[in-house]
């Protein structure tokens, strides 16, 4: 007899044992998706906040499930979230393995229905991985050197001054310039504004001089301050001051104007999922922002600390919803759909 013959029936033996072992993964995948091949959409241009959040959401994920595949990156451009939402909410996308970033800015576009005349119970929300902050931003080499520089110039001629941000009128972003006008007793209206497909192309016309200041967000200016692109903080929109990467950046209230935006973000999926797949990804993502590691890896996409899952952060949506349709209603932005 062959001395190999007793490795392959020992092999053989072993068989039905792997393969019930390789069953057993497969059954955990199917029923809990966090643990299978998925993608986070990323619904803007390449370097931006919603990449920055599908990137937090894939290294937190790999810290708790190690053996899983790393959570895929896909662009999907279209209304600073729009066209993922509408393709969310018409089913012509979605399924337990595609999660989608959002932000607060999201919820600003929903409560005016700028994401087209769907509900937001179109979308489960399964978890808000951190806040970011506005900040007011100019080029490195601009004549601003303060917040208030900024101000007296918009105080007496604003049309001196072009903002160009992500989004078009009633956006985020735009509405951080707005608020920033009416702050220097000008009328909102009277603003200069060039939109952009996120904030990645806004800083790019900022780093050009081709627009003078952008009401964005601080952690796609400090990635792109990071990368080499010259560009400086003039205030950040929160209330108190802050640490990490702008430690040292004043405050705008510290400069008395009285702005503060913070920008939670997180990611959402179709309300179409199963709920055993819904919760396997909330549940996946309460595990990874419970992890000892887990505010560490969000300052290095610098991001500030803020974590709901589930139906606190569902709660969280719907206060925002209402208070977004406050902001609009107060600046004279029309109901979209009505």
């Amino acid at each position: 007899m062959s001395t190999l013959e007793p490795t392959r029936r020992q092999a053989l033996r072993a068989l039905p044992a792997v393969l019930l072992a390789g069953a057993g993964t497969a059954a955990g995948a199917a029923d809990d998706p966090s643990l299978a091949a998925a993608e986070c959409v990323i619904p803007a241009k390449a370097g931006g906040g919603f990449d920055l959040t599908c990137a937090l959401a894939r290294d937190g994920l790999q810290v708790v499930r190690p053996s899983r595949p790393p959570l895929g990156q896909r662009f999907l451009p279209g209304g600073i979230g729009a066209v993922a939402f509408d393709r969310i909410a018409t089913g012509r996308m979605g399924g337990p393995a595609i999660l989608v970033a959002f932000s607060s800015g999201s919820l600003l576009n929903i409560a005016q229905g700028r994401f087209g005349p769907h509900s937001p119970s179109a979308a489960r929300w399964i978890a808000a991985l951190g806040t970011d902050y506005g900040v007011i931003a100019v080029h490195r080499d601009s004549p601003y050197r303060s917040l208030q520089d900024l101000m007296a110039v918009v105080r007496q001629e604003p049309s001196k001054v072009v903002f160009g941000a992500g989004g078009t009128v009633g956006s985020q972003d735009w509405v951080k310039a707005a608020l920033l006008l009416r702050a220097a007793g000008r009328d909102h209206k009277s603003m200069r504004f060039v939109s952009f497909e996120g904030g990645g192309d806004a800083l790019s016309a900022l780093q050009g001089k081709h627009v003078d200041v952008f009401p964005g967000d601080a952690a796609e200016a400090l990635q792109a301050i990071a990368g080499g692109a010259a560009v400086r903080i003039l205030a950040v929109l929160s209330d108190a001051a802050l640490g990490g990467g702008l430690a040292g950046i004043p405050t705008a209230r510290a400069q008395k104007v009285d702005l503060a935006w913070p920008t939670v973000r997180g990611v959402y999926m179709s309300a179409d999922v199963a709920e055993a797949a819904a919760r396997g990804w909330i549940d996946a993502f309460a595990e990874a922002m419970a992890a000892p590691g887990y505010p560490a890896l969000r300052e290095r996409h610098r991001l500030y600390p803020f974590s709901l899952t589930g139906a606190a952060l569902e709660d969280h949506v719907m206060a925002s919803l209402a208070r977004y349709k406050d902001v609009a209603a107060d600046l004279g932005l029309r109901r979209w759909g009505r």
